[in-house]
């Protein structure tokens, strides 16, 4: 797991929109965090692909992160919301995917498979109305 150091985060507040009363209008409490993934030291080279890929529309032409909340009504709160939406996109980028081996059926399993087959055959064919001769 990696955790990445507040000193690579950039945080810009701003005025949110939503509930709030009056304080809506003069309280900067929505917050736009930057993290750039590019240059940052504490990420690990397939991690950092991973991560850019997993960031989607979030990541900008520079290779920078953008991670806007507005969830809550506190600034702190936002900011640390920002902060765990951040470090979930980097522990799943921290898993390396597993890849499937492709692997071929043994000869006495598809004989098994087969003699199955024709026991099946043989059970339903046995079902029918018998013929009359």
């Amino acid at each position: 797991m990696t955790v990445i150091p507040e000193s690579e985060l950039e945080f810009r507040f701003y005025r949110a929109g939503g509930p709030g009363g009056q304080n809506v209008n003069k309280v900067s409490t929505a917050v736009q965090m930057r993290f750039d993934v590019m240059n940052s030291p504490s990420l690990r080279e397939p991690v950092r692909q991973r991560l850019m890929k997993l960031a989607g529309s979030r990541l900008t032409l520079d290779g920078v992160i953008l991670i806007t909340a507005v969830r809550h009504r506190t600034q702190e709160r936002n900011r640390a919301d920002a902060i765990e939406r951040l470090q979930a996109m980097v522990d799943e980028a921290s898993i390396a995917p597993t890849y499937r081996v492709p692997t071929r059926p043994t000869r006495a399993s598809k004989e098994r498979r087969l003699q199955a087959k024709s026991g099946r055959s043989a059970i339903k064919s046995g079902r029918g109305r018998p013929e009359m001769d």
